[in-house]
């Protein structure tokens, strides 16, 4: 396995060992110590999925704030996307910043993103299938999310969206802009 620091401490890209013949491949997604030794040590609680049909579908920017913060550990198995993911938290010395990476089934790469970060991603295919590992469980009331074209935050959905509207949730549509989202997220203090 190998592990990528990003320009955000924290935030890893994943490229797992594929072992493969002329029956398919095999590939370890997930392994408590290993991914601790990465310092990735966090207690997986809940996996979700979600299937995109639309090439074009943006999913984001998304959080849940404290106490349900959750970390993510997430892939793509089949498709492919770019996934983004948004320093949120406030007093950060990388606040607003972003990372992004591409992810797809013939990568087999992951992306681990801490708590206190926004997380969005982009469909390049249709049929995506995309899996989260979370730390913690889903509570509504602690949702919170910006606009994926926030200005002050500026991220490069890449060419795809140059002329194109993204395929949206009316939430996502009508989200808040970053300094204006319910964001409780505080560098050194819950996060």
């Amino acid at each position: 396995m190998k592990v990528t620091e990003t320009k955000i401490p924290g935030v890893l890209i994943i490229d797992t060992d594929v072992f493969g013949d002329h029956r398919g491949y095999f590939t370890e997604t997930y392994s408590k110590p290993k991914y601790e030794k990465m310092g990735i040590d966090v207690e997986f609680v809940q996996d979700n999925m979600s299937f995109s049909a639309q090439e074009g579908t943006l999913r984001g920017l998304h959080w849940q704030n404290p106490p349900y913060a959750q970390s993510k550990l997430v892939s793509c198995t089949k498709g492919r996307v770019i996934d983004v993911a948004v320093d949120i938290r406030k007093g950060s010395p990388t606040f607003g910043q972003w990372v992004s990476v591409e992810l797809s089934e013939d990568n087999h790469r992951q992306f681990f993103i801490p708590q206190g970060f926004a997380h969005g991603f982009l469909t390049l295919t249709p049929n995506v299938e995309f899996r989260y590992k979370v730390d913690n469980v889903y509570n509504k009331e602690s949702e919170g999310g910006m606009r994926y074209d926030d200005p002050t935050v500026n991220v490069d959905w890449g060419t795809l969206l140059e002329g194109l509207e993204p395929v949206l949730s009316e939430k996502d549509e009508n989200g808040p802009a970053l300094e204006e989202s319910d964001n409780r997220f505080v560098y050194g203090v819950n996060s």
